[in-house]
């Protein structure tokens, strides 16, 4: 269900897209330090936007680095790693165990069973260490499959526990921001997870398998109605994320709320015609 928060590079800046692949690269290294090697293989760019975001937004202190890698081993590369790159490597982490659990028991999947048992250690000691987000994962999980069980056709009823799975994970501390990262992270999930089902319903439909588009995949007007929820849904996301003093990295963050967002479905679009 990842895989869509990420940047329209052919719009940024050659100084911004050399902070953003820094943070992703600087993740790519927590990854690696704090899980291994197999941490590495959950990389993504949609926890490389929580840690632009929180860093924006808390300004800690940030280090800079040049390090050669597996994947680059020619050529140093620019990396940027603080507190936050810690924490959103954590949480990539307690995602992947369930993100494979999920996949396991709704395809039977041997690489999702595999992968699953690899995780169980790692994500023990994330519930341990991260006590709220792991219980808003399990919860919304099990809400998800609730959902799916009764073959639930409203979407904003489907989409509420993602919403409310990612409104915890942009919580890295309770204080004062805390509200409106909530908010801002309920919309953005619901957003991914609507997103996600508006990508799928072409082929969850030859396949037979759950979409809460099913129903009206097909019909006049349908791509019409679903940009429309879609474009709404974004807009609360944005409403609340501008309501945060964020300054540093702030045309990066547009750039990935207000365009990047967007690239697959477009993509896709511009493929259907």
């Amino acid at each position: 269900m990842f895989g869509y928060v990420t940047a329209n590079k052919p719009e940024m800046k050659m100084r911004e897209f050399a902070r953003y692949k820094g943070f992703y690269c600087g993740l790519c290294r927590q990854l690696h330090k704090n899980h291994g090697r197999l941490g590495q293989l959950t990389l993504t760019y949609d926890m490389t936007f929580l840690v632009l975001l929180l860093s924006s937004l808390y300004e800690p202190e940030t280090k800079e680095w040049k390090k050669r890698c597996l994947i680059h081993p020619a050529k140093k590369q620019f990396m940027l790693t603080n507190e936050v790159t810690d924490y959103a490597s954590d949480m990539n982490i307690l995602l992947t165990h369930d993100h494979f659990r999920d996949d396991w028991e709704d395809e039977k999947k041997l690489s999702a069973f595999l992968g699953m048992k690899v995780f169980a250690r790692k994500k023990k000691r994330m519930i341990k260490k991260y006590p709220r987000q792991a219980e808003a994962v399990e919860r919304a999980l099990s809400e998800l499959s609730e959902r799916e069980r009764e073959n639930c056709r409203d979407i904003d009823a489907a989409a509420r526990p993602f919403g409310n799975l990612m409104a915890e994970l942009f919580v890295w501390r309770e204080d004062p921001f805390q509200n409106i990262l909530r908010q801002f992270g309920f919309y953005l999930g619901k957003f991914i997870y609507m997103m996600d089902a508006c990508m799928d319903v072409e082929q969850d439909k030859k396949n037979n398998c759950y979409n809460p588009f099913l129903d009206e995949y097909g019909e006049d007007g349908f791509a019409e109605k679903i940009h429309r929820i879609l474009e709404g849904t974004l807009h609360m996301a944005v409403a609340e994320f501008e309501k945060l003093p964020c300054e540093q990295d702030l045309a990066i963050l547009r750039n990935i709320l207000y365009e990047g967002v967007w690239t697959k479905y477009e993509r896709k679009q511009n493929h259907d015609e």
